[in-house]
C-alpha cells in the first residue's frame, strides 16, 4: 500500500506536491503545537504556530531534494 501511495505521489506535478505536504502537514502540526504549547508554558495559539513552522520541514526538505534533482 505504501507503495502504490508514493507512487501516486510521485505521478503529480512538483506544485501538487507541495500543496499536498502543507494540506496534511500543516494541521498536524498546529494541532499538536496547540496542545503541546501548554506543558512548555506558552500559550496555545503561540505553540499552534510553532508546530505549523515544525511542520513545513518536510516540505521544506522535499523542495530542496528535488531542486537538487533538477540541476
Amino acid at each position: 500500500m505504501i507503495d502504490s501511495v508514493m507512487q501516486w505521489f510521485q505521478s503529480k506535478p512538483f506544485a501538487q506536491r507541495l500543496i499536498i505536504l502543507a494540506v496534511v502537514f500543516d494541521p498536524l502540526g498546529f494541532a499538536g503545537g496547540y496542545f503541546l504549547a501548554p506543558s512548555f508554558s506558552l500559550e496555545p495559539l503561540i505553540g499552534g504556530v510553532y508546530g505549523v513552522v515544525a511542520a513545513n520541514i518536510p516540505t521544506s526538505l522535499h523542495a530542496l531534494n528535488y531542486a537538487k534533482r533538477t540541476e
